[in-house]
């Protein structure tokens, strides 16, 4: 599995000075290449637990393998998010863990309606102060931050094998909804945006199935609950002889990243939300974070 992330968190100037190192992570590439096709397939699933499914839909479909699982794949986007949403969130926030939505599993208008309390909103701001759905989650996400604060402005994911600072993320594919927008313009793309990004995408694929694809050079691209996975192998004569793989996790931390704007964002009075900004971006890996002594 990919490495765990050390963030050290300097200060300079009054503002958040981060320095991210990654250990290094499982030899994916040299762990598959010479094994048969099927085997590549059945294997990489299971060196990841977190969105397996995805992991597998994307070597399946560059692999030109027999895809099915669309269903399960949608299951573990909603299952994250609303983890997340539910009860991840009003933990670290010092709220009561909410019930999952009933029969959640089977996605539909009703999975959406209970995340929103009713139908959904025209107004953010309408919205969080309501109470309705899961609005005090984003309202005490809302309360931690300040606008310009732990923001972060990056292009739309147009390299997905590239391992740069791309915006990756659910926010990513739901920026351009009038919601995101409101938001985007009025707070910056920081905690908030990037919270309701996933309550849209939340939203979003509990009404749709999710649709795996390959791009023209055979890469497959898979949404999964952090943003898109991009994978692409080639085999000969049955057995792989080439693999390329990127996470939405690549993407974050790649130098300029969301995570890297994010901190450098967040004010030195603000050092003890760091964790919270991180958790937020959700990296899947584990995280260790360290302030500087005259922090």
């Amino acid at each position: 599995m990919s490495g765990a992330l050390a963030i050290h968190l300097g200060v300079d100037g009054g503002h958040v000075v981060p320095r991210i190192t990654q250990a290094a992570g499982l030899p994916v590439a040299g762990m598959m290449l010479g094994r048969p096709s099927e085997q590549v397939a059945e294997l990489m699933p299971r060196l990841f637990n977190l969105c397996a499914v995805a992991q597998g839909l994307a070597v399946r479909l560059s692999l030109d393998l027999p895809v099915q699982g669309a269903s399960d794949l949608s299951r573990e986007i909603l299952r994250d998010h609303l983890a997340k949403l539910c009860q991840h969130w009003p933990r670290f926030l010092g709220l009561e863990p909410r019930p999952l939505p009933q029969d959640w599993r089977h996605g539909g208008g009703c999975v959406a309606a209970a995340i929103w309390g009713g139908p959904r909103p025209i107004s953010v701001r309408d919205w969080i102060v309501s109470q309705r759905g899961v609005a005090p989650i984003l309202q005490a996400i809302a309360n931690r931050f300040d606008a310009g604060e732990a923001v972060a402005c990056l292009p739309a994911l147009n390299a997905p094998l590239a391992k740069t600072a791309q915006e990756n993320s659910p926010a990513g594919r739901m920026a351009e909804e009038p919601l995101m927008l409101q938001i985007s313009s009025e707070f910056g793309k920081g905690p908030l945006w990037r919270a309701f990004g996933r309550l849209l995408d939340l939203s979003h694929w509990a009404e749709h199935v999710p649709v795996p694809h390959c791009i023209a050079d055979g890469t497959a691209l898979v949404p999964a609950a952090r943003g898109t996975y991009a994978f692409r192998a080639r085999a000969k004569d049955g057995l792989v002889c080439a693999l390329s793989r990127v996470t939405p996790t690549d993407h974050m931390i790649a130098p300029g990243g969301a995570l890297e704007q994010s901190l450098a964002s967040l004010p030195q009075a603000k050092l003890s939300q760091a964790a919270l900004v991180v958790d937020i971006l959700d990296p899947c890996v584990p995280v260790r974070i360290e302030e500087a002594a005259h922090a």
